[in-house]
């Protein structure tokens, strides 16, 4: 199995090389360090599944994810990140991905989650299926963000940490306007009236 690992970090791109490369030769591995480096490898080789890094720096792991499925809807995608699965699993899975995986979790639970990948399978494990369970059956008492969609939540969460409209414009390949139209719905949906709020909410809910 051909697998592409994104992650803007060399020290964890090397990691999980040498998980993958214990595993008796059954993956071949190439590396990327962002979206647009993956998309360029993906459009020359074949993969069978990519790790995909959530914090990507300038292009957000979500965005990435939406490009992939549009341009390559048959490979499998396990996303990775520090955050909790309480965060983003139940938003990478509606997003398209096979599976969400905390950086703490094992080797092992890894290669189940990208063998299931590699054959097109959605790999859960026990906290997102808890997780979606408990949404399916409550899904009018989502938090406010999880009604934002995927670039409303990039907005977010570079507002949050201090960038202007312009720069998240820039870093977005955006309009000042469409961004500003983002950051409107932002505190439209989440019934915030400050910047002050905005981050007070990001803390709280660990975003």
């Amino acid at each position: 199995m051909n697998i592409l690992i994104v992650d803007d970090h060399m020290i964890i791109r090397r990691g999980l090389v040498q998980i993958l490369e214990e595993f008796e030769g059954r993956f071949t591995t190439d590396q990327a360090q962002d979206g647009v480096q993956a998309l360029q490898k993906l459009r020359s080789a074949p993969f069978d599944a990519m790790l995909l890094d959530v914090a990507l720096g300038e292009r957000d792991g979500f965005d990435v994810l939406k490009s992939v499925r549009s341009e390559f809807p048959g490979i499998g995608v396990v996303m990775l990140s520090v955050y909790p699965e309480a965060q983003f699993a139940l938003r990478a899975i509606r997003s398209g991905a096979n599976a969400y995986l905390n950086k703490g979790c094992s080797p092992v639970e890894l290669i189940q989650a990208l063998e299931m990948a590699c054959k097109g399978q959605v790999y859960l494990t026990p906290s997102t299926a808890n997780l979606m369970a408990n949404d399916l059956r409550k899904p009018t008492d989502r938090p406010p963000h999880e009604r934002l969609s995927n670039r409303e939540m990039q907005v977010m969460r570079m507002m949050a940490q201090g960038e202007s409209v312009q720069h998240i414009a820039q870093t977005l390949s955006l309009s000042g306007n469409t961004v500003s139209t983002y950051r409107a719905r932002v505190f439209e949906k989440l019934e915030l009236k400050n910047l002050v709020d905005l981050v007070n909410y990001t803390q709280q809910h660990g975003l």
